[in-house]
C-alpha cells in the first residue's frame, strides 16, 4: 500500500503544471459539490449574475465543475489526464506560457460564445476539455485509438466520436460542439494561418509570459522575461528554470 501511494505521489509530482492544475481544481470542485459542501447552484456561468449581482468569480468556476461523479465525469477527467498531459507533454514541451494561452483564449472564447442566443452553454467544462481534446488531435492526427476495446479509430477523428456518443447516451450535444469550434478556432490562428501567410495573430502576450515567470509554472524556451525570485509555490512542476 505504502508502495502505491508513493507511485501515485511520483506520477502526480510528474504532471505537467497547467493541465495538473487543472485537472486537479475539475476533481476537488466535484468532490465538495459531492460532499453538499459546494452548492452547484454558485458555479454555473450566466451573465445576469456575473453582470448585474456582481457574482466574477462565475467566470471562473464554470470551468471546474464537469458534472457529479458518473461514468462521463471520469470519462473528462481521464481525457484530461491523457491527452491534455500527453498535449503539454508532448507538443507544448518547453511552451508553458503557450499552453496557458491557449488555454486562456479556449475559456475566453467560449465566455463569448455562450453570450450568443442558441449557444448559452452554462457549465463550460465540458467544452473546455473537448477543446483540449480537439486540439491534441489535430497534433497527433495518426493515433490509433480503441474505444473500450470494440472500435480502432485514427486520433483526427476522436472529438467527432465522442461527439456521437454524447449524443447516443443522451447527453447534450452543444458542448462538446462548442469545444471542437474554440479548438478549431485556436489551431487555425496558431498553426494553420501561419503556416500559409507566416503571420501569427495569436502570439502568446507577455503578460502570459510574466505570469509563467512569476509564479515558476514551468518552462518557456526563449522567454521574453526572467523567472521572480520567489518561494515555493502550488503546482510547480519539476522545477524547470527558464531559458536565459
Amino acid at each position: 500500500m505504502q508502495k502505491t501511494s508513493k507511485s501515485e505521489g511520483k506520477y502526480y509530482n510528474s504532471l505537467p503544471p497547467i493541465s495538473k492544475a487543472y485537472g486537479t481544481l475539475c476533481f476537488f470542485t466535484t468532490v465538495l459539490v459531492q460532499l453538499q459542501i459546494l452548492d452547484p447552484g454558485l458555479l454555473y456561468f450566466s451573465y445576469p449574475y456575473v453582470f448585474k449581482s456582481f457574482q466574477i468569480w462565475r467566470l471562473f468556476t464554470s470551468f471546474f465543475f464537469l458534472g457529479k461523479f458518473s461514468i462521463n465525469f471520469g470519462i473528462r477527467l481521464l481525457m484530461i489526464a491523457r491527452y491534455g498531459v500527453q498535449l503539454e507533454k508532448g507538443s507544448f514541451e518547453k511552451r508553458t506560457a503557450d499552453f496557458l494561452w491557449m488555454m486562456i483564449f479556449g475559456a475566453t472564447s467560449l465566455l463569448v460564445l455562450s453570450a450568443i442566443p442558441y449557444l448559452e452553454t452554462y457549465l463550460l467544462g465540458i467544452p473546455m476539455v473537448s477543446m483540449l481534446l480537439y486540439v491534441w488531435s489535430r497534433e497527433y492526427p495518426n493515433s490509433q485509438i480503441s474505444m473500450y476495446g470494440l472500435v480502432q479509430l485514427r486520433s483526427f477523428y476522436l472529438p467527432w466520436a465522442m461527439l456521437g456518443l454524447d449524443v447516443i447516451f443522451g447527453s447534450p450535444i452543444l458542448p462538446g460542439l462548442l469545444g471542437i469550434m474554440v479548438g478549431h478556432l485556436y489551431y487555425f490562428f496558431t498553426v494553420l494561418y501561419p503556416l500559409a501567410s507566416g503571420k501569427n495573430y495569436l502570439k502568446t502576450p507577455m503578460w502570459v509570459h510574466k505570469i509563467v515567470a512569476r509564479f515558476r509554472l514551468g518552462v518557456q524556451a526563449n522567454s521574453p522575461v526572467r523567472p521572480a525570485n520567489t518561494g515555493p509555490t502550488a503546482f510547480r512542476g519539476r522545477g524547470y528554470r527558464l531559458n536565459q
